[in-house]
């Protein structure tokens, strides 16, 4: 994190951000989410790789489901990463639960299970970036870190009108200088979970409810009506779409053949549908891996939105009987029984899939 230097104005504005807001979380900030009743550090990590790109709300019933089967590192470094993955299913970027797990079992080789306590060695865990590493530390363990979370990044652009788009180098290294320079002496916990609350719940990115910040009177932004402006956007692109077909081979009505996914990539190590890059392809696999199956029929088109594409699944439904009940489950396909369904990783665009197959199916 290169620091960048401030002017003496930035200083001393910088030096009334904490007491202001440590006064407004003493009242106003949550204070009783789950991660925050024990704050040990492992139940803080795993809410801030739960919290990344994910808002609270959608967060809460993950966390308390995953905590409940794997209660420490030792339980989660153990486990099958089907097991990992099922309970991460419709969580979404799936990534970060195949490096929770990496991490644990990093943490189990390299700390003898415990968390470790410097920067340095948090940091290189998998899936743990420098403003993860300082939450975890800050907010487990009182440590004076920085961060700079996407919350965090919009209160500072606003409160010391920082142009440009955050990820861009140059404002970044603004933004990290100018996190540090607010960092209190003590209260850090506080002081960390209330500049990420005020930039979810009142500095949000539209409208902001500037007459409840704060810090209004020190926000340069909102003195000079910038805050909806502040921080600036990033150039988009047009979203490209990707399409694929997927092969739903039912058996019984019930039963939908499994395909396991690449470890990397799109829903990595999680189990989906054969996928084809064309109708063509995927009648031919059909025509040479479940013989004597009916002739496959179109379901309806699903669309789903990635961070950086839109899919558009193309589901064709097979009824399987005969030669076709042949293949063989191995670690590659597995025949998943949707009304005994089992406790593996499905995406839940895929699981909605297997929903209206199976309904359709049995409907006949």
């Amino acid at each position: 994190m290169e620091s960048e230097p401030l002017s003496a104005g930035e200083i001393e504005r910088a030096r009334r951000v904490a007491p202001r807001l440590l006064e407004w979380y003493a009242t106003d900030g949550r204070r009783d989410l789950p991660w925050q009743r024990e704050r040990t550090p492992y139940r803080v990590w795993l809410s801030e790789i739960m919290l990344q790109q994910t808002q609270v709300a959608t967060v809460l019933p993950y966390y308390e489901a995953f905590l409940r089967r794997f209660p420490d590192v030792g339980s989660l470094a153990s486990a099958r990463l089907d097991e990992v993955l099922h309970l991460w299913s419709g969580l979404g970027y799936y990534a970060r639960a195949r490096n929770l797990q990496r991490a644990a079992r990093a943490i189990v080789a390299r700390h003898g299970g415990e968390f470790p306590s410097s920067f340095e060695d948090v940091v290189a865990l998998p899936g743990i970036g420098p403003s993860t590493a300082g939450a975890i530390l800050a907010l487990s363990r009182g440590d004076r870190h920085p961060i700079l979370d996407g919350n965090v990044k919009r209160v500072l652009a606003r409160v010391f009108a920082v142009e440009g788009a955050p990820g861009e180098a140059a404002v970044d290294r603004r933004l990290w200088s100018l996190s540090e320079a607010c960092l209190p002496d003590g209260s850090l916990a506080d002081y960390t979970q209330a500049i990420m609350d005020l930039g979810a719940t009142v500095c949000t990115r539209s409208r902001p409810a500037c007459l409840l910040c704060p810090l209004n009177a020190d926000c340069v932004a909102r003195a000079a009506g910038l805050q909806e402006r502040l921080p600036s956007p990033r150039p988009r692109a047009p979203r490209p779409v990707r399409e694929g077909w997927l092969v739903l081979a039912m058996r019984g009505g019930h039963k939908v053949l499994l395909e396991r996914r690449p470890p990397s990539g799109v829903w990595g190590g999680l189990w989906g549908l054969p996928e084809f890059p064309t109708r063509a392809h995927a009648e031919q696999w059909c025509r040479e891996q479940l013989v004597g199956a009916a002739r496959p029929r179109s379901l309806t088109v699903l669309r789903h939105a990635f961070s950086h594409f839109d899919y558009e699944m193309r589901p064709l439904v097979v009824a399987c009987g005969g030669k076709a009940e042949a293949l063989r489950e191995d670690d590659r396909y597995r025949w998943y029984d949707a009304r005994n369904p089992a406790r593996v990783g499905l995406p839940k665009p895929i699981a909605v899939l297997v929903e209206l197959a199976t309904n359709a199916t049995e409907a006949e």
